[in-house]
């Protein structure tokens, strides 16, 4: 099957209905705000999405997408390649009232004017929370990785305590 590109947008209760399910990809150049958490964007996303209604007949989306993305080891500073993959659901969100009535295993997802979610917002978003907080090359791969010391810290010179005149003082 070949991969296309992904819609911008999509009315996610019409595509349930449908039972659509899209194997796409999202360009990199359109993940702009995951290129600026990361050092680049280094691949299309690879995005899989099936809509469709639950036994309450909500209408979801559950999917995932996989990239690859390079990042700053915060122990050495240099760049590395790091590919992840994250897996979401989300019930379009027709009333804010009721965003307490959906069911515990769905993300509400804020719909527009004509009723359509934003594909690459959503997919961006989930990407973006599942990047390391503090992003490190394997150890073995770290170059920074033998420099660091563990255990006790050396005691520094023991020098007279400068409030120890005032003990004179006071008698």
């Amino acid at each position: 099957m070949q991969k296309v590109k992904l819609p911008l947008t999509v009315d996610p209760v019409r595509a349930a209905q449908k039972k659509l399910d899209y194997d796409g990809i999202i360009k990199a150049e359109l993940l702009e705000r995951l290129a600026e958490s990361t050092q680049s964007v280094t691949r299309d996303a690879n995005v899989t999405l099936s809509f469709d209604l639950d036994q309450r007949r909500i209408a979801f989306m559950r999917g995932s997408a996989d990239i690859e993305v390079m990042l700053t080891c915060q122990r050495c500073q240099e760049g590395f390649k790091h590919e992840y993959r994250v897996e979401f659901c989300y019930s379009p969100l027709l009333n804010p009232e009721k965003a307490d009535d959906l069911p515990e295993a769905y993300e509400p997802a804020d719909v527009d004017e004509n009723g359509e979610i934003n594909l690459i917002q959503i997919v961006e978003d989930e990407l973006i929370l599942e990047l390391p907080q503090v992003a490190m090359h394997e150890e073995a791969d770290c170059k920074a990785s033998g420099n660091m010391t563990f255990g006790e810290i050396p005691v520094a010179d023991e020098r007279p305590n400068p409030f120890a005149v005032l003990k004179n003082l006071s008698k």
